[in-house]
């Protein structure tokens, strides 16, 4: 995908309040480009080092997506080379089915080459905070975006990381201990502000602190600039590889949870299926906002009628070669739980291994999602690794 891009700034440009991106180019590259113009997109992937066309076929979501919805949601205008090899601009008012199939779907309706997105005025700081829960009902109740960070993680991890200490990494694993649990919960938060705003910055942190319920004490911020909150991984990442902990395999499961079934979810898997493991890694666990997403896009998300729903991910690393298959054993275990108990989980990032295990996946959307791959791609020559479309001749929608 980089390959399509010869000239980087050619490939990114910045208008009044969108910005056109090459699909090849990084989100780091346009965060830089849309700053030289105080502007900066609304929602970010965790990780900025990847390409634009790779995260928006992927319904990529980070911390501002409870309230501005995934990136998908905040795209105006696309460039798909779709499966006959035609070239289409597409956007909600034109070739609109091709636009709401393209974003979220895998690649499965063509490559997209560009992509339109809405900006906002960039802020210059974050205040950075971390606060640690040892109950997980007021930590739902309380994040609107959190972790669990476990226990082996702290004990066995690096001594410090970018944000914690090595003094804050012994309070958290003492805190732990003294619960006599594997995991504690972290609720993460950001304060964005600029020049005019730095003064009002502790006063109103301090009253949003007072509405929380969080262990009294175990409060951690740093204050750091926007682009460094932003880009904050890249720093885990240079920390993983110096402990030769970035390079290996990572079995990781990421489902969305319906809101109503979290606390069965944690009770059920990340105190009692994975309550015994021993795993290096966190489990990420924060709320969407059902409204900012548009059921015309093919992204699939949970229908238990909640307003809200739950992202999971447990994003564990095999440090040594055995782990690899424990730990897939315990993502089926967590998957089978899941069916046993009737909780109608989704799997973000999905992956399975039979058509009919697509189609269950996709649910009411599988008969239009067919009907858009005969039109789109009636070859079956996109994303074939997926095994969502057999490459047998054309496609007729089913």
């Amino acid at each position: 995908m980089r390959a399509l891009g010869r000239s980087q700034h050619c490939r990114i440009n910045v208008s009044a309040d969108y910005v056109d991106a090459g699909g090849e180019q990084l989100w780091i590259d346009v965060l830089r480009a849309t700053l030289e113009h105080g502007l900066a997109p609304r929602v970010w992937t965790d990780y900025l080092r990847i390409t634009i066309g790779g995260t928006l076929s992927n319904t990529d979501i980070g911390g501002q997506a409870f309230r501005h919805g995934p990136q998908i949601a905040n795209v105006r205008e696309l460039d798909v080379v779709i499966g006959t090899g035609e070239m289409v601009t597409c956007s909600p008012e034109k070739s609109s089915d091709l636009f709401f199939a393209a974003l979220g779907r895998l690649g499965q309706f063509g490559v997209i080459t560009r992509a339109r997105i809405t900006l906002e005025q960039a802020q210059k700081r974050v205040r950075w905070v971390r606060l640690a829960y040892s109950d997980v009902s007021a930590f739902t109740r309380d994040q609107e975006l959190g972790q669990v960070q476990l226990n082996r993680t702290l004990t066995e991890g690096p001594k410090s990381t970018p944000f914690f200490s090595e003094g804050d990494v012994n309070r958290l694993a003492r805190l732990a201990s003294e619960y006599g649990s594997a995991t504690i919960y972290l609720m993460e938060a950001a304060m964005y502000y600029n020049d005019t705003s730095a003064s009002y910055v502790d006063k109103k942190l301090e009253k949003v602190l007072e509405q929380l319920s969080f262990v009294p004490g175990f409060v951690f911020t740093k204050d750091v600039t926007y682009v460094q909150f932003l880009d904050r991984v890249h720093e885990e990442e240079e920390v993983l590889r110096s402990a030769g902990l970035w390079d290996v395999p990572h079995p990781w499961l990421n489902l969305f949870i319906p809101r109503s079934r979290i606390l069965d979810f944690d009770t059920g898997v990340v105190k009692g299926l994975l309550g015994g493991t021993n795993p290096v890694g966190v489990i990420l666990m924060y709320p969407m906002n059902m409204a900012k997403w548009d059921d015309r896009m093919m992204a699939v998300a949970p229908l238990a009628g909640d307003d809200m729903f739950y992202t999971v991910g447990l994003l564990r690393s095999a440090v040594v070669a055995s782990d690899v298959e424990l730990l897939e054993r315990e993502n089926e275990a967590v998957l089978t739980f899941c069916d046993k108990e009737g909780i109608e989980c989704k799997q973000y990032l999905p992956h399975h291994m039979s058509g009919d295990g697509w189609q269950q996946h996709f649910g009411a959307k599988w008969r239009r999602i067919s009907e858009l791959k005969a039109k789109f791609g009636p070859h079956a020559i996109m994303s074939l690794g997926q095994r969502i479309f057999q490459s047998t001749g054309s496609i007729a929608a089913t």
